[in-house]
């Protein structure tokens, strides 16, 4: 299995236990469980972020679209009303 990352080349099996190894050595085995659990909470958080960023830029476009429509509609009445 060949896993690869932009920033870090080709990593194979044996490079990846290594690391793993390191960073249990480093964090202790009681830490990583809460480690792993603020990574992930912080990812959901991010992704709830990109989703409320996005639902909140196209309601920015509808509302503009709306007041161009309504622009057009009030531009077009009163050509109406001269044609009468």
């Amino acid at each position: 299995m060949v896993t690869t990352l932009a920033f870090l080349g080709n990593l194979h099996m044996g490079e990846i236990l290594i690391i793993v190894l390191v960073i249990l050595l480093l964090f202790g085995s009681a830490k990583i469980p809460a480690l792993m659990k603020s990574m992930g909470s912080g990812l959901n958080q991010f992704k709830k972020g990109l989703k409320e960023g996005e639902q909140e830029a196209e309601a920015e476009l509808k509302k503009e679209a709306e007041k161009k429509e309504a622009e057009k509609k009030e531009a077009e009445k009163p050509a109406d009303s001269e044609k009468k």
